[in-house]
């Protein structure tokens, strides 16, 4: 899937945590950030065409895929968005990037972020793939949207409610979720599916289930505080949705995302669901390309 990348695993300060990665082309330095419940292979048909003109890193989240799962802390603080954008800064830092460009998708979007204002001499540019700002998110929620997206609740429960119903189902669990459950599903090859079910472990489970819980605590209430005293993205911003994902279809994209970042280049929905790299993989490069190249 990624002929001429390099594999690798870099250690982050945190010891228990080191980060699985690929990389590989030449250019400017381009981050790509999957989210849940998926892996860096998310990015398959998309990253090598990208690494004709960039140097691309394709990277496991903390608590995804082969990176390391840590066992949650009490206040769930080890999966924060800041501490997953902090990982990431350090892994650019060790392959000698400390001014990148970054894309994410769904909970790599929300790191991305995080990235963004906590490191912005560090961000160049950020183009955000199907997600609204956690804050307008949590604070605007209607009936539709908890019963599309019931897992950000759901996972969000006390250790370890979630965890044991989704005990010995993982892989109908990781099956349905991407094929079945909420608006804008599927897209995905055999393979691909192989992969994820593969990565499903309880251990992930675990750790998704102790991101959800940052998200809804910890994640929100740092967004909170940045929103009441102004802070805003101010790298240039990207804002990309899939036409046919519960962003589209329950929310106003443009009018959600313009109080959070300050220089917001471009609004572009694109002709998919939830899943923009692998169900239309040749659109999100175009868009990628044209904006990381600028």
């Amino acid at each position: 899937m990624f002929d001429g990348f390099t594999s690798a695993q870099i250690q982050t300060s945190d010891p228990e945590v080191r980060i699985n990665l690929r990389y590989g082309g030449s250019g400017q330095p381009l981050l790509l950030l999957h989210g849940n419940p998926l892996t860096h292979v998310h990015w398959h048909l998309v990253a090598p065409r990208l690494a004709e003109e960039f140097t691309v890193v394709v990277a496991d989240l903390r608590g995804y895929g082969d990176s390391g799962k840590p066992r949650g802390l009490p206040d769930h603080s080890n999966y924060s968005f800041r501490r997953m954008a902090q990982d990431q800064v350090e892994v650019m830092a060790a392959l000698g990037f400390t001014h990148f460009a970054v894309a994410g998708h769904d909970r790599g979007a929300r790191t991305a972020y995080r990235m963004a204002l906590d490191h912005p001499d560090t961000i160049r540019k950020f183009a955000s793939i199907d997600i609204l700002p956690t804050h307008y998110l949590w604070t605007h929620l209607t009936r539709e949207w908890a019963l599309n997206s019931f897992h950000w609740t759901f996972m969000a429960q006390p250790y370890d409610i979630p965890e044991q119903f989704f005990a010995g189902k993982e892989r109908y669990y990781i099956e349905k979720k991407l094929t079945a459950m909420g608006i804008g599903k599927g897209g995905f090859t055999p393979e691909t599916l192989a992969e994820y079910a593969r990565c499903c472990t309880a251990e992930q489970l675990h750790a998704v289930c102790e991101d959800y819980r940052a998200g809804a605590t910890l994640d929100f209430e740092m967004d909170r505080t940045d929103v009441e005293a102004g802070h805003r993205i101010a790298c240039p911003v990207l804002v990309l949705w899939g036409s046919l994902s519960h962003t589209e279809k329950m929310f106003d994209t443009r009018e959600a995302w313009v109080p959070y970042a300050s220089n917001i280049v471009k609004f572009c929905p694109l002709p998919c669901g939830h899943y923009p790299a692998e169900q239309v993989p040749d659109d999100l490069y175009t868009e990628l390309r044209a904006f990381f190249r600028d």
